[in-house]
């Protein structure tokens, strides 16, 4: 493991030296709410100037996008392993289940925000994602799988999530806005597409299994209206959403 751990400090070492030299980055405000930081961390551009910038456009620590960049594009270079790799099992158990291709879609972008964007409120973040290029049940299964995983569901045998004792506490109950959610998802046409996210995600992460998102090209090609100028050129109403992973350290 020591020796492990010392390859991955050296790749990180190797990483950063990469970065431009003066390439000054901003941490986005909401990453430091209530750390000191916070209150100073513009205190850096007034160091500014004589070949000390800011970081702008691609980071060369990370792979460069294609020109058009796909969503196949954003599972390999931008969303964290972990998450996408549990996206991929996620589809991976509704496709072998038989499950209708638009709940397979579901699966395959619940947890997208988390990839690649945001973890707070991630369901409501990954619908507004994905909803130029998906039918309308995908994207409101997407949000609405968000509530649901904290409510069980005997008819498809969902209980509450054992990890969600570990993660939250014995004691933690979900929001007020989430429990409405969740009532109202219970009444709508589409709450079982999103019950069935929550079905399928429980028992998604397994680190010894690797799904390979071509195994969904299929699927993608059929449920994703990939934009011919690529995501996040598109001057749809999210394109800066997509934007903002493939450049994430740009500084405005």
């Amino acid at each position: 493991m020591s020796d492990v751990l010392s390859e991955i400090a050296e790749d990180i070492s190797i990483t950063r030296a990469d970065l431009r030299a003066g390439g000054v980055m901003l941490t986005p405000p909401i990453c430091t709410m209530g750390e000191d930081a916070h209150l100073t961390q513009y205190d850096v551009l007034a160091t500014l100037g004589n070949g000390r910038h800011l970081m702008m456009g691609n980071d060369p620590r990370l792979p460069k996008m294609p020109a058009r960049p796909r969503l196949a594009d954003f599972f390999r270079h931008r969303f964290v392993p972990m998450v996408a790799n549990h996206l991929l099992q996620s589809a991976s158990l509704a496709k072998n289940t038989g499950l209708d291709d638009r709940v397979v879609m579901a699966c395959l972008l619940h947890d997208i925000a988390m990839a690649g964007l945001i973890t707070s409120d991630h369901g409501y973040w990954g619908a507004q994602l994905v909803e130029p290029y998906v039918d309308e049940e995908v994207s409101w299964a997407v949000r609405h799988h968000q509530a649901l995983r904290y409510f069980p569901d005997e008819s498809v045998r969902y209980s509450y999530p054992e990890a969600y004792i570990r993660y939250f506490g014995e004691d933690y109950q979900p929001p007020d806005y989430l429990r409405q959610a969740y009532e109202q998802a219970r009444r709508h046409k589409w709450y079982m597409t999103a019950r069935l996210i929550t079905v399928n995600d429980v028992y998604a992460f397994d680190p010894h299994i690797v799904v390979d998102v071509d195994d969904f090209e299929d699927v993608i090609g059929r449920h994703f209206r990939q934009p011919k100028e690529g995501l996040g050129f598109d001057n749809s109403p999210v394109a800066h959403m997509w934007r903002t992973m493939i450049w994430p350290r740009n500084s405005l």
